[in-house]
């Protein structure tokens, strides 16, 4: 499945810098009500600037910024991996992917001593089997965990290489500059996985011919068994 969810782009992207600057979750950004942003901050292959609301009582929601070694060893690779994870039905998996997610990875990096695509693909899979181990053991004392789950949409940007990821109905956009116009198109990354868009849902009636209620229109949004959009993501 994750093979299908991957898309490899190649970029003209260098480090402006052979300085590591972290900007974690020790970043410094500012707060206005339900609004936090960071205006610009340093990566390893450029600026960035950032921004989070709170939509909810609960944030459901996590994100993070690591720059830097992509592996535990000296040699590299070094890179910038950005993480953006939408939970849905309460934060604890997005919780748990923005603490494991950006680990996995670099304990695959250093396994196979560079960055690829299957590298990120594995990174993935362990992230939502450690989850999984986790709801297996506390649903029956916990049964609301068992029905919690997160958007996962990761880039990285190694070698010279702009690699995307994602599972779930995030966007990612690369802003490109015309030159002769100077007017910035925006050009989507990532595919969406959700069911309003109409061959989403024809998929997913070829791969369940015997459901007719597999995708519901109600209060005029499509649903997966008429209960979430998302068809797919980590856990749910």
């Amino acid at each position: 499945m994750l093979s299908g969810l991957m898309n490899f782009l190649g970029s003209c992207w260098r480090p402006s810098s052979d300085k590591y600057v972290h900007s974690g979750s020790d970043a410094v950004g500012r707060q206005d009500g339900l609004l936090w942003y960071k205006d610009t901050g340093q990566h390893l292959n450029g600026e960035f600037s950032f921004a989070v609301v709170q939509a909810n009582n609960l944030l459901e929601d996590q994100s993070q910024i690591e720059s830097g070694p992509l592996s535990s060893l000296e040699c590299g690779p070094y890179g910038t991996f950005i993480g953006v994870y939408d939970g849905h039905g309460g934060p604890e998996t997005s919780r748990y992917i923005n603490n494991h997610l950006f680990h996995n990875l670099k304990r695959f990096t250093s396994e196979q001593q560079s960055m690829s695509v299957d590298v990120i693909r594995k990174a993935f899979q362990a992230t939502e089997e450690g989850f999984f181990s986790i709801v297996s053991k506390q649903w029956s004392i916990k049964p609301q965990i068992a029905s919690v789950g997160s958007c996962c949409l990761a880039g990285v940007i190694c070698g010279g290489n702009l690699y995307i990821a994602n599972v779930g109905d995030s966007r990612a956009v690369l802003g490109k500059l015309v030159k002769a116009t100077g007017e910035v198109l925006a050009v989507q990354l990532s595919a969406e996985h959700n069911a309003a868009i109409e061959s989403v849902r024809q998929e997913l009636h070829a791969l369940h011919p015997d459901d007719s209620q597999i995708v519901v229109l109600k209060h005029n949004v499509w649903r997966v068994k008429g209960l979430i959009q998302v068809i797919c993501s980590l856990l749910r």
